[in-house]
């Protein structure tokens, strides 16, 4: 009897010390992946709240290093070569530690990203990129801090940081034209209908050689022929009307127009009747 009453104390003690209360983490973690152009790129922080307290020149003061966040330091990862403020920030993982003032952030990016909070000691050789971003204020509150990447495009975008009634932003580029250029120059010995098409729609979009653009659509719409697809020849119809040929866009146009009536496709019929009727054909 008494093994018995002491192996069940036992096992109370062990589920004791294992189990673990489960509660709502008080600044939760958040992860954003993104791809700008051809680069991925990822940020892994934690979002504190205002929660009633007065955030920049208070909580966070002016003129002092901030984590940017809570908790484990914020890490932004770029797959790429990034450009920002002008300067090179190699492909890889980086904390980011700000300086908010009044008009203006002071943002980092640090190499060392094992740290828990600012450094106890700041190690200038471990800077990796400094830049300088104007501060705007909000015209609300924003209760949670938040980190995004927007106005995209595909060349760059803006790192974006909001929390209380503050916004800063910080443009960056990436090689998106040097990435798609080796790969068009890669296929190009021996391209399928999709590259082509590919290609030309990258030219296209970025105001590249439309001339070539052009010679890349008839490609794609003569290997096609049999089969003709009426994206492909909605897209040799832009080109075409871009590169100043307004008889052989008209042609493209009521040709996807004629295949996307029998496929039942009404967002291309109605691009297509709407581009015919600015051509002046319908």
């Amino acid at each position: 009897m008494k093994k018995l009453l002491l192996l069940l104390i036992t096992c109370v003690t062990v589920y004791s010390v294992q189990a673990q209360v489960k509660a709502p983490q008080p600044s939760p973690t958040a992860k954003l992946e993104q791809k700008v152009g051809l680069t991925d790129i990822t940020i892994e922080y934690s979002r504190p709240g205002v929660k009633g307290r007065k955030v920049f020149g208070g909580l966070v003061p002016y003129g002092e290093l901030w984590r940017t966040g809570a908790n484990k330091n914020t890490i932004i990862t770029f797959s790429t070569n990034a450009t920002i403020d002008g300067q090179t920030l190699k492909a890889g993982s980086y904390a980011i530690f700000t300086k908010p003032g009044e008009e203006s952030w002071e943002v980092y990016f640090y190499k060392d990203t094992n740290n828990w909070g600012v450094p106890k000691e700041w190690d200038e050789t471990k800077v990796a990129l400094k830049t300088t971003a104007k501060s705007y204020p909000v015209p609300f509150n924003v209760e949670t801090f938040a980190m995004d990447i927007n106005n995209i495009t595909n060349n760059g975008g803006h790192l974006e940081f909001i929390w209380e009634k503050t916004y800063v932003a910080v443009p960056f580029t990436v090689p998106t034209d040097e990435g798609v250029l080796a790969s068009i120059n890669e296929v190009m010995g021996g391209p399928s209908v999709n590259d082509y098409y590919a290609a030309a729609t990258y030219y296209l979009e970025s105001n590249k050689n439309i001339e070539k653009a052009m010679e890349w659509i008839d490609k794609a719409v003569e290997m096609t022929k049999d089969q003709p697809r009426f994206w492909i020849l909605r897209k040799q119809a832009l080109i075409h009307a871009k590169a100043g040929d307004k008889k052989g866009a008209i042609a493209a146009a009521k040709a996807s127009l004629k295949l996307a009536e029998k496929e039942g496709n009404k967002g291309y019929i109605k691009m297509n009747q709407d581009s015919l009727k600015e051509w002046g054909a319908l």
